[in-house]
């Protein structure tokens, strides 16, 4: 449902894949989440620019969001449950994105640094004001400067009564990251807001390399260039991790409505290496037990 695939050129739509996801979704009795509505990466260039090829105007790109947000929402009105309405507007220190979304918008004035933010959300709940809207981001869990930018986000748009319903910590972890300190900081200053706190894109890395980006494109699925990340003491570790990172959502299952893995199984997985709790094969790995054990254990 990222613009790029969805609407890749002015007036064209395509649903087909979209469409195809929201009828396994309720074929299957699951639960659908709309990734994503804004976003700096996967946009076609010629929403930020004119015939010409100059930037567009604030009021163009304003209207041009409103016109992708009103539709795409709207065909899928009452049957998705929430929308990442908005995804990874912040650096790593809290402060914005320099993105086209930001510099056209914000138009370079400092009161006006949230308006594409704000705007995006007042769309979205036009366009279906049953749905619950989300803002999305990663090393929320690692950075407490970054964690404290998203709350800021949650507060300036609660303070122009906009609807906010959650905030999801993508969680792309590793092996010896996020810490529980780390973790714990993000979910009780999420939730100290009054949103929902939310997992949204759950796996460890196992590679200490490879690519960072988020072209699936760029990645081997169907094999590793992680050596060890089919190892025993590999396997180990990271069912450990997942065991600590379980433990942590279930002490805070007040705070946390739902935790959401990105990826299936290995072979799917957009970073490569053994990440989730299938193998290549779709066998549980040993941090699938793990998780089950500490769910057991946490009840």
């Amino acid at each position: 449902m990222k613009w790029q695939l969805i609407h890749p050129q002015p007036g064209q739509y395509n649903w087909a894949p979209a469409d195809s996801f929201m009828e396994f979704c309720e074929k299957n009795n699951m639960v659908p989440i709309g990734h994503t509505l804004v976003w700096h990466a996967q946009v076609p260039g010629w929403v930020f620019t004119d015939d010409s090829g100059q930037p567009v105007t604030r009021d163009a790109l304003l209207a041009r969001m409103k016109d992708h947000i009103s539709t795409v929402v709207g065909r899928y009105k009452g049957r998705i449950k929430g929308w990442d309405v908005v995804n990874e507007a912040l650096n790593e220190d809290g402060s914005m994105r320099n993105t086209q979304w930001f510099r056209i918008i914000g138009e370079g004035k400092p009161e006006q640094k949230f308006d594409h933010i704000a705007k995006a959300f007042e769309y979205a709940h036009q366009a279906d004001p049953d749905m619950e809207l989300y803002y999305n981001d990663y090393n929320l869990d690692t950075s407490r400067a970054k964690c404290d930018g998203a709350v800021a986000i949650v507060k300036h748009l609660q303070s122009k009564g906009l609807r906010i319903d959650g905030v999801g910590i993508q969680l792309h972890g590793g092996l010896e990251y996020p810490s529980k300190e780390s973790l714990e900081y993000a979910i009780n200053s999420l939730a100290a807001t009054g949103v929902k706190v939310m997992i949204t894109e759950l796996d460890i890395r196992t590679q200490t390399r490879g690519n960072r980006g988020a072209d699936v494109s760029q990645v081997n699925r169907q094999s590793t260039s992680d050596s060890t990340a089919q190892s025993e003491e590999t396997q180990q570790k990271l069912a450990k991790k997942y065991a600590e990172l379980f433990g942590i959502f279930i002490k805070h299952r007040d705070k946390i409505t739902r935790v959401t893995f990105w990826g299936v199984y290995d072979t799917t997985s957009w970073i490569g290496g053994s990440p989730l709790l299938f193998d290549r094969n779709y066998q549980p790995k040993k941090a699938f037990e793990a998780v089950v054990k500490a769910k057991s254990s946490g009840q």
